[in-house]
């Protein structure tokens, strides 16, 4: 049903990105469409990659990013629909005067046409009043056509979105659980160190808060045997990829509703988002912290820790050297169905970004404000 759909849908958003310009809800819609269908087809030759975690992890941003992109197609979408609607209403009466004109004009009988009562004269003068104005009938027709043409293809793009829809939750759904198996058959990552869990437990134990807990990790002794192979962290400042797609809900040291002031970034996400390592680096711990949920702490190079708290599911073992980009674990909730996810994004009802992922950056021990390290956010 979809290949049968694409080709129609596709035509349709080409001619609309045409006449209505490369920002029209058409356009969006389009490129999510072409986000949806790369990832899908990605996601059927994902079981020949010769990684399969790093594949998947790909995959599933490219079908996050492609149903983000849908959903800010659709909403503009009944956006500009509604205003049509409303310029309609506004312009009711003139615009059943212009087809009552333009009906008229295309009933009358031609040689009828050219009759005047005063005689060839009045005949004449009629002409010449009509040569006048039939330009600006004809621009009011022409607008009256373009906007007709806009709404239907507004109302066939939502029509068939609910198809391309279903097919991107099913399969991000669908890469998020082969991403999960994956991790679980995947060969052992180059180990940095061995943990010492009596040890981990006891600092765990005995921490009251995420400052002394990340102290007391920095003060455990690991083998640099691997330090070498990573690359500086430090020289790649403001050129580094957030861990995940989100919205900057509070900066470094920005009090929260209470008052709460934190050393570092509180990222909004989606649903089940994909977490992946921003860098080359050792994770030091993995796991429930306090009250942060479950938290990951990760060395990109010595004397410096990054903290990522409110996962809702976290992967790797501890002292595991892990590459850029490689899978980290997914945030917490639920995916909308796409009914659900539809009716949302026309609307405006609702609000994507409902888990939040805490970023904490801390170099020698002291917490510093990461936003200047990464490019989303370096100001």
């Amino acid at each position: 049903m979809l290949r049968l759909i694409a080709p129609f849908l596709a035509a349709l958003l080409l001619t609309t990105s045409l006449v209505f310009g490369q920002d029209s809800p058409a356009t969006l819609a389009r490129a999510a469409i072409d986000q949806l269908e790369a990832a899908h087809t990605a996601l059927n030759g994902a079981r020949r990659a010769s990684d399969r975690v790093a594949a998947l992890s790909q995959i599933i941003r490219g079908y996050e990013d492609g149903l983000s992109a849908m959903r800010v197609g659709l909403r503009r979408a009944a956006l500009r629909e509604a205003a049509l609607r409303r310029e309609f209403d506004a312009e009711a009466e003139q615009l059943s005067r212009l087809l009552g004109v333009l009906l008229s004009m295309q009933s009358s009988a031609g040689p009828l046409a050219l009759l005047h009562p005063a005689g060839p004269i009045g005949t004449a003068r009629s002409a010449m009043i009509v040569a006048d104005i039939t330009p600006a009938i004809r621009r009011q027709a022409d607008d009256l056509r373009r906007r007709l043409e806009e709404v239907t293809l507004l109302r066939a793009l939502q029509k068939n979105a609910a198809t391309t829809l279903q097919r991107g939750l099913s399969g991000v759904q669908q890469a998020r659980t082969d991403l999960s198996q994956a991790i679980a058959n995947r060969t052992k990552l180059p180990q940095r160190f061995l943990s010492d869990p009596a040890q981990l437990q006891a600092l765990i134990n005995s921490s009251e808060t995420l400052d002394g807990f990340a102290s007391g990790l920095s003060d455990m002794n690991i083998s640099d045997s691997f330090a070498g192979s990573i690359r500086s962290f430090r020289a790649a400042k403001g050129t580094i990829a957030l861990p995940v797609s989100g919205t900057v809900l509070r900066g470094f040291n920005e009090p929260d509703a209470a008052g709460v002031r934190r050393p570092g970034l509180l990222l909004a996400t989606r649903p089940l988002a994909i977490v992946t390592a921003p860098w080359s680096a050792t994770l030091r711990y993995r796991g429930p912290l306090l009250d942060y949920g479950n938290v990951m702490i990760l060395e990109p190079e010595a004397g410096i820790l990054m903290v990522l708290a409110g996962l809702g599911t976290a992967f790797g073992e501890v002292g595991q050297v892990l590459a850029p980009k490689t899978a980290l674990g997914l945030m917490g909730g639920t995916s909308p169905d796409a009914d659900r996810f539809f009716v949302d994004a026309v609307t405006g009802a609702g609000f994507d970004q409902t888990e939040t992922l805490y970023i904490e950056l801390r170099l020698g021990g002291t917490p510093v404000d990461p936003a200047g390290w990464f490019a989303e956010t370096e100001e």
